[in-house]
């Protein structure tokens, strides 16, 4: 499809074209990038190491922080490198596998996150028998399901980009390759790809949304039944889930369900759950989580020990 295209290469404008605040960019995306790496790395490494974090819910955590890690690193690192440039440019090619990477794990994160509710629901409103519902292997059943339907998601996002014609500006109003500033470059009238974009990556994000919100509903039901000692333990951990929910799913719901038009505050809203989101999601699991934060504890402690003994 690509043959039938004269543009070889697209110019990113980035953020700003500001010489002095590209330095700005730079140094703070940086930071956050390395940021990111780390929390997740630490919960990765933390969860495969401790065998107190064995249970379901730091499954999906693990995945969830692969997840975040892979999200960010398809788009800061080519930011970061192109703010230290005077003009920006991505190929067709690269710009097309962008695409699908930065929708894969996108909606790979949505997926972990329905299945994270999935399993706090069955824990709290089904207790006796989450062991049995819940085994490793429907766990891991579940993931995979999660790892193809992402895959199905972006192949499908991206087989809708390829179809359309780019023979004349090929200028990306924004930092990275995504849906919205490709189609205003089609040279086509691309009313019918719109609507089929928006109808993949808009229902994911609503439906999803919505089963969520429901989830937590039913969750804050069934815990009027239970201890004050138990409530306020699972209050905690369903608290640091939904607000990860929510500062995923509110930006990724502006951008992805409205009709083919652009803001300028769009960049800045796709920085937030770019950038921002995988860079606080492992904030809010180790901070709100007392399992975790000891779990880390005792890792570190047994290296400091070891690095003592050598």
């Amino acid at each position: 499809m690509q043959l039938n295209n004269n543009v070889t290469e697209f110019i990113l404008l980035g953020l700003t074209q500001d010489p002095v605040r590209k330095k700005i960019v730079f140094a703070t995306f940086l930071i956050f990038y390395l940021g990111t790496l780390l929390g997740n790395f630490l919960i990765i490494v933390t969860i495969k190491t401790s065998r107190a974090l064995g249970s379901p819910m730091y499954f999906f955590l693990f995945h969830l922080s692969l997840s975040d890690a892979c999200f960010s690193t398809y788009i800061a690192p080519r930011m970061i490198a192109d703010a230290l440039l005077k003009n920006a440019t991505i190929s067709f090619s690269e710009c097309m596998i962008q695409v699908f990477t930065f929708h894969f794990f996108g909606c790979l994160e949505i997926f972990i996150l329905v299945l994270m509710a999935v399993d706090r629901y069955v824990a709290i409103c089904k207790p006796l028998h989450y062991t049995t519902i819940m085994t490793h292997r429907v766990c891991g059943v579940l993931m995979s399901l999660a790892w193809l339907g992402s895959c199905v998601h972006s192949s499908a996002q991206i087989f809708l980009v390829l179809s359309l014609p780019f023979c004349g500006p090929n200028v990306i109003d924004h930092y990275f390759c995504d849906l919205q500033p490709l189609l205003k470059l089609a040279y086509t009238d691309t009313y019918v790809t719109n609507f089929l974009l928006v109808s993949n990556s808009g229902a994911i994000c609503t439906v999803s949304f919505l089963m969520l919100v429901l989830s937590y509903v039913i969750i804050l039901q069934c815990l009027r039944n239970h201890s004050a000692e138990g409530r306020k333990k699972d209050l905690s951990t369903c608290i640091s889930h939904f607000i990860v929910v929510i500062l995923f799913f509110g930006p990724c719901i502006f951008i992805y369900t409205r009709p083919a038009t652009t803001f300028s505050m769009d960049k800045m809203i796709a920085v937030f759950y770019t950038i921002g989101t995988p860079l606080i999601n492992p904030l809010i699991y180790t901070l709100r989580n007392a399992e975790v934060k000891n779990a880390i504890w005792k890792l570190w402690s047994k290296k400091l020990v070891s690095d003592d003994k050598r």
